[in-house]
């Protein structure tokens, strides 16, 4: 059972480790940017953790990503920026103001209305910010609430969300489903052209994945969990195609395309059946 005293005991354990006489010589030489990329490996195995229902394992990667927010919250405590209380105090105080029919009197009737009012607070909590930084405002955009380092598939999702907010969107999936279409087509337009402009493939490249992302939306799917299970099943299948072909005692890059085609379809059928 987690109790005050286990927080006491793991921001010790943390200073300790930065500890400049004591301290741990890889975890002392650590800064903000150079935790970044151990964040979001974390971050992913309790993904991991979660799709696979590995319930035990999740709670150990659970540890380690607050193991991550405490090594931050350190830092900046050496730097005299803030503290660990101050995440706390912080989160508690975000968590109550962005709940108002939780911990206040408003009433929401749906999803819809409780969404509304969340981006509301959002942008509040955005002019507020700028107000107190005395920071004189940008140009005022739905789009600004959005985090510029997500990874693409997940940030093309949410700027979708938010122009269709505003009414910036299809309501009929036939049109979302011919934009992919023509997509494909102009990608293969500049594949096809000699010489071939590779800046602009790539470009019609993103187009068409932007647009793929669309059509999974409007399908009310997670575009991220989506691509995720095609990667399970296509690991899955190869995997199987690699133990058919082992079992005839046969190395897979002995094998032509025509071959591992064969055992691809009979792997699929198998499935289906």
């Amino acid at each position: 059972m987690t109790t005050p005293n286990n927080i006491e005991q793991l921001l010790s354990i943390m200073a300790q480790l930065r500890d400049e006489k004591k301290g741990c010589p890889w975890d002392k030489k650590q800064t903000f940017d150079s935790i970044v990329p151990h964040t979001i490996e974390e971050t992913y195995e309790v993904v991991g953790a979660i799709h696979k229902k590995d319930w035990s394992n999740l709670k150990e990667e659970l540890g380690d990503l607050l193991f991550q927010v405490v090594f931050y919250a350190q830092i900046a405590k050496e730097e005299q920026l803030f503290d660990f209380n101050d995440v706390l105090e912080t989160l508690n105080e975000k968590l109550v103001r962005r709940h108002p029919h939780v911990f206040g009197e408003d009433n929401f009737s749906s999803d819809a209305e409780i969404a509304a009012n969340w981006d509301k607070v959002k942008q509040q909590e955005r002019l507020d910010k700028e107000k107190n930084n005395q920071q004189t405002p940008v140009q005022e955009s739905i789009l600004d609430t959005i985090p510029t380092a997500l990874p693409s598939l997940l940030r093309a999702n949410k700027i979708q969300k938010q122009c269709a907010k505003v009414g910036f969107d299809w309501d009929e999936l036939q049109p979302v489903a011919n934009k992919v279409n023509e997509e494909v087509a102009e990608v293969l337009e500049e594949v096809y052209k000699v010489p071939r402009n590779e800046e602009k493939v790539e470009e019609e490249l993103g187009d068409l994945l932007f647009a793929t992302v669309n059509l999974v939306r409007h399908l009310e799917k997670n575009p991220e969990q989506a691509l995720s299970k095609a990667n399970n099943k296509f690991e899955r299948r190869f995997r199987q195609i690699e133990v058919n072909v082992a079992k005839k005692g046969k190395k897979i890059e002995q094998c032509d395309l025509n071959e591992l085609d064969s055992e691809w379809e009979k792997i699929k059928r198998s499935e289906r059946n």
